[in-house]
């Protein structure tokens, strides 16, 4: 049962990550890969957010797991990184690493924060 919760989730979460993605991109005009910098730093927040308000539980299967898992993208991250460097963007390849680090882990600390207070508050 598990295994299919995960399989529905990413079957949400991987086209929204390819329109949402295309949207994004589609507004900038520049090397930087916004639209992947996007679906991973919102991906952050949610699987924050997941992890204190449902842990261990069904809906981080199909939420966490499955949406999460296929909304982000680490893979595609690395290859434009690369792809920055390759292409004599080494600034933009800096830039996208520090920020998606850092923007990643402060979405997932926002996430859980918020989650906290509305368990909280």
């Amino acid at each position: 049962m598990t295994v299919l919760l995960v399989a529905l989730g990413a079957a949400l979460g991987a086209p929204l990550r390819y329109l949402t993605d295309r949207a994004v991109q589609s507004r900038h005009d520049s090397v930087f890969p916004w639209g992947t910098f996007t679906v991973n730093i919102v991906g952050c927040a949610v699987l924050g957010m997941l992890t204190e308000l449902a842990p261990g539980s069904g809906v981080m299967a199909v939420a966490g797991t499955g949406f999460c898992g296929a909304l982000t993208t680490y893979s595609t991250f690395g290859y434009e990184t690369v792809r920055l460097i390759e292409n004599g963007s080494g600034t933009y390849a800096l830039l996208n690493a520090l920020m998606s680090l850092a923007a990643g882990l402060g979405a997932a600390y926002a996430g859980m924060a918020v989650a906290q207070a509305i368990v909280g508050g």
